[in-house]
């Protein structure tokens, strides 16, 4: 094909499929609703250095991935590649620490990052995601795991399994990392060079690396689970009770440091067994210091982030029809066009979906576009046998066809519908 064409790792939502993104942002938004998160949309962009002092200038995102550019007043800024910061931002902007906390929040937006697009991974995706800011409580960890797998739940997302890990707190962490970063130092000359990098800068994230010879090397690595303090190993065994005794089955990952530097304590991950070798279908964790690194005061939080392209992959099946039934309007004559087109409009009105020929279409080709446009009724304006202000309303299921006062019109195809409803 020659011609314009979406950019590369993006894609476009075409009626059907945006009708079935509609509906499954709608069954999260309830399951949202259940758990009391309320919506929150932050900019397509923010300042670049939110990104970078909040994900973590060690990160793959912020080395590799941003789409970074500085506008006309010499600002750099960057295209949202990930949702809790621009959340957290928004929490300290507006005082939000003023309300009851937690402060518990969703949002559905896309995000930006350049990698190499594959199924489901794109560089334009839009994710569904979840904050809870403001409590430091073992039951909200628990809370926003399970609203999550309630989402999955609702969604038909199947073969689901929960990877859980700890990362540790600012009190704990730091003599791991050296301890890490020593045995890793100890095996450089097997390890990828970005692994060699990151072991300066951020040996946790070495446990990223999908190649093999570094996976290797960190089977044998000192395992956070080992170097907990007593805090947060409590915390952690208080997390798991939890989710277990609300019926889920968490396994232990030491691997799960997620890819955004600001996670502490519990991180998670749900993969679907839909998915093949890249099953990850949502996740996130606890980030008790990010608030205060973007500048606001010391502030607990924890959520999580899902892609809808990996969460369509692994659902069992589309959650609604693509169309909506109901009528169209078709004109027997030239000169009745003119009534036709107030007669759907009055339809629309009464809140009645309705539609008409705009091409220009014989009766008879009306008609077939009735049929093509998944409508359940066709009302025919002009026919030669009716009276002025009579319409005819045809069954377009069941061939079924009685003649109505265009007055009464309205009420009658409401009432019809309703019936096909039930």
């Amino acid at each position: 094909m020659t011609g314009p064409r979406a950019p590369r790792g993006t894609y476009d939502l075409l009626p059907d499929d945006a009708a079935e993104r509609d509906a499954v942002v709608a069954a999260a938004a309830r399951v949202f609703g259940l758990y009391g998160y309320r919506r929150i949309v932050t900019p397509e962009f923010e300042e670049t250095s939110l990104f970078e002092r909040g994900v973590g200038e060690a990160t793959d995102i912020v080395r590799k991935e941003m789409y970074t550019f500085t506008d006309r007043g010499e600002r750099s800024l960057t295209l949202r590649p990930e949702g809790t910061a621009p959340v957290c931002r928004a929490y300290v902007e507006h005082g939000m620490h003023k309300l009851p906390q937690p402060v518990k929040l969703w949002y559905y937006c896309p995000m930006f990052r350049y990698e190499k697009p594959q199924a489901g991974r794109y560089r334009e995706h839009y994710q569904i995601g979840a904050e809870a800011i403001g409590s430091a409580e073992p039951a909200v960890d628990a809370e926003v795991v399970l609203l999550l797998a309630g989402i999955f739940a609702e969604l038909g997302v199947e073969g689901v399994t929960l990877k859980v890990n700890s990362m540790g707190d600012p009190q704990c962490r730091p003599a791991y990392v050296e301890k890490l970063r020593g045995y890793l130092r100890g095996r450089e000359d097997e390890l990828c060079g970005d692994c060699r990098e990151r072991v300066d800068v951020n040996p946790l994230r070495t446990f990223d690396c999908k190649v093999e010879t570094c996976r290797a090397v960190l089977e044998a690595a000192p395992r956070i689970g080992d170097h907990l303090c007593p805090d947060c190993r409590e915390h952690f065994h208080q997390v798991l009770g939890l989710l277990r005794d609300a019926g889920l089955d968490p396994s232990l990952d030491f691997r799960l440091v997620r890819g955004l530097d600001y996670y502490t304590r519990t991180t998670f991950e749900f993969d679907s067994s839909r998915l093949g070798a890249q099953s990850g279908v949502g996740g996130g964790g606890r980030y008790d210091g990010l608030v205060e690194q973007i500048g606001g005061p010391p502030t607990p939080g924890v959520g999580w982030g899902s892609g809808l392209e990996r969460i369509a992959l692994a659902m069992r099946g589309p959650l609604a029809p693509p169309r909506t039934a109901g009528v169209f309007v078709a004109a027997f004559a030239h000169e009745a066009r003119p009534a036709a087109f107030a007669c759907a409009q009055e339809l629309r009105r009464a809140g009645l979906p309705a539609e008409l020929d705009l091409a220009g279409r014989s009766p008879k080709g009306q008609l077939k576009q009735a049929g093509r446009s998944g409508a359940r009724y066709a009302v025919l304006v002009g026919l030669d046998e009716l009276g002025d202000g009579v319409v005819r309303l045809k069954d377009l299921a069941g061939g079924g066809e009685e003649d109505v006062a265009a007055a009464d019109l309205p009420g009658v195809v409401a009432a019809r519908l309703e019936v096909d409803a039930t």
